[in-house]
């Protein structure tokens, strides 16, 4: 939920105002927008933070992963022996965004962890430690040396885990797997980070990793299918590097990431709505921040339709205005920026949406159409609404997470209201 501090507040007074203006529609109109305003408020008043299980062999690369995900280095890499004790939730925090994430003792390990664990086996840590907290989503992690090399332990122990979790919460999440050293495939000179800049003879090695990395991903997600326990909940398998490096000093010597981004975009469509927002945040991934800021501007859009269709032909028009206010400033706050009431209204100022005397104009017209002619009037009152929310979470993606100018975001809006 949000705080008092919460930027997100301008949308949680705008939605408690709105669920006091609901009260007063007719039953049916009322159920349908309430419906609508439910995935408003889970996608960002009722956000939380993502909860990952990680489940891997020691040396799969879980604590790169982590690393990797979040652009910084917070889990301790094990480069010889098993690093990662008892399993272990840990919470990561970045400027309001959060994740929760189970990092696990290695399975099939050679040697006890670096850390100490009360616990005799990997399976019986992460059943220790899933106790306290259930998980959103698994992602099982293998080497893509090692997929098809004595895998089948690995997955057994991965349907422990899911017995667990049936156990413990009466629930399976969904399973992501995730091949990673995809940068130590041969030839290990191409570098799948700077694929798109490869030319001629360059080019020919990078596409002939690209092929063992598909045969990587094809050879694990067979193995998985094989299992019926394991099919009926993996929902992507995806090879990835995870490689960084970083010297004495804490400064980064080396950053090879490959797909992280395309992880961190499966993820987000496979968390609840209520962990997407700060999933978006922490990890500072452009397309989910870009995919979370579309989800939430056609949601506000369609129940600012609702209000606008809805037979309360002046009461309306505040509710309207918070809402895309607040629609402003979560979007803001998805790219790790922060706007209070003011900074999201001159924000639409400087569009030039809803202010001032033309605002007032088309929204007295709107009403009265609802009057003198209320089919007609509904339609036209809710088309407005629709697409001129949708401009306004178009100009504020591209202003707030694409990084333009507020010129052309400007633009953006003027060319999106035009669109059917």
């Amino acid at each position: 939920m949000t705080s008092d501090g919460d930027p997100l507040r301008i949308l949680a007074r705008a939605i408690a105002r709105l669920e006091g203006l609901v009260d007063r529609l007719p039953v049916e109109v009322a159920k349908d927008l309430r419906a609508r305003i439910t995935t408003l408020r889970a996608l960002v008043l009722e956000k939380r933070p993502p909860a990952l299980l990680l489940i891997g062999r020691r040396g799969a690369g879980k604590s790169s992963l982590i690393n990797a995900l979040f652009g910084a280095r917070i889990a301790a890499i094990g480069h010889v022996t098993a690093q990662t004790g008892r399993g272990r939730w840990y919470d990561y925090e970045r400027e309001g965004g959060a994740m929760s994430i189970l990092d696990t003792r290695g399975i099939q390990e050679g040697s006890a962890p670096a850390e100490e664990d009360e616990v005799a086996t990997a399976i019986e840590s992460i059943a220790a430690a899933l106790r306290e907290k259930p998980a959103d989503l698994v992602v099982f992690v293998a080497k893509a040396s090692e997929v098809d090399s004595a895998i089948d332990a690995d997955l057994a122990a991965l349907e422990g885990v899911y017995d667990i979790l049936g156990v413990s919460h009466h629930a399976r999440p969904p399973l992501v797997a995730v091949v990673t050293h995809c940068d130590l495939l041969e030839p290990k000179g191409a570098r799948l980070d700077a694929a798109t800049r490869k030319e001629g003879s360059e080019r020919e090695e990078v596409e002939e990793k690209l092929n063992h990395v598909a045969t990587a991903e094809r050879a694990l997600a067979t193995k998985m299918h094989q299992r019926p326990r394991l099919r009926e909940h993996l929902v992507a398998t995806l090879g990835v590097s995870a490689y960084m490096s970083w010297r004495a000093d804490g400064t980064m010597r080396a950053d090879e990431r490959w797909r992280i981004d395309d992880l961190a975009l499966t993820l987000f469509r496979h968390v609840p709505d209520s962990a997407r927002a700060e999933l978006a945040r922490v990890t500072r991934a452009r397309a989910v921040q870009e995919e979370l800021g579309v989800t939430l501007t056609r949601a506000t859009a369609t129940v600012c339709a609702g209000i606008a269709a809805a037979p309360i032909p002046v009461a309306d028009i505040f509710p309207l205005t918070a809402l895309q206010a607040g629609l402003v400033a979560a979007i803001a706050w998805i790219s790790g920026r922060s706007l209070d009431a003011k900074g999201s209204t001159e924000f639409l100022a400087s569009l030039g949406a809803n202010v001032g005397m033309a605002f007032a104009l088309r929204e007295t017209v709107r009403a009265l159409l609802k009057v003198i002619a209320p089919g007609g009037g509904t339609l036209v009152s809710a088309t407005i609404a629709f697409t001129g929310t949708m401009a306004i979470g178009a100009a504020a993606r591209a202003y707030f997470i694409a990084g333009v100018s507020l010129a052309d975001a400007k633009r953006v809006f003027r060319r999106s209201r035009k669109e059917p």
